[in-house]
């Protein structure tokens, strides 16, 4: 694939990829992709929740369980799952638990 781009932009491309440490303007390019596509996914995952029905309250609880959970999770080590198999797994959880 070819891309053309306007002089005034090479030169901004060229010092991108020596600021940020890139091999390529073609890897640069890739990973503007990649985090505009994360973007998208995180987008629509937003507005999924904020669409959906509220489960609960926000309490002192609630944030103190969370707490707790995210310090398990700090320290339960690295995993080889996706995102989306997380995901997945959490929201079969909600659904069973009747929060979703």
């Amino acid at each position: 694939m070819n891309i053309d781009v306007p002089d005034s932009l090479k030169s901004f491309l060229d010092e991108q990829v020596a600021e940020r440490g890139f091999g390529s303007v073609a890897e640069y390019i890739c990973k503007l992709i990649e985090q505009d596509n994360e973007r998208q996914v995180l987008r629509r995952r937003l507005l999924e929740g904020a669409a959906s029905s509220v489960s609960g309250t926000a309490d002192a609880a609630y944030f103190a369980a969370l707490r707790a959970r995210l310090d398990a999770a700090a320290n339960s080590g690295t995993t080889t799952r996706t995102v989306d198999d997380i995901m997945s797994d959490v929201k079969a959880k909600l659904k069973a638990e009747g929060r979703m």
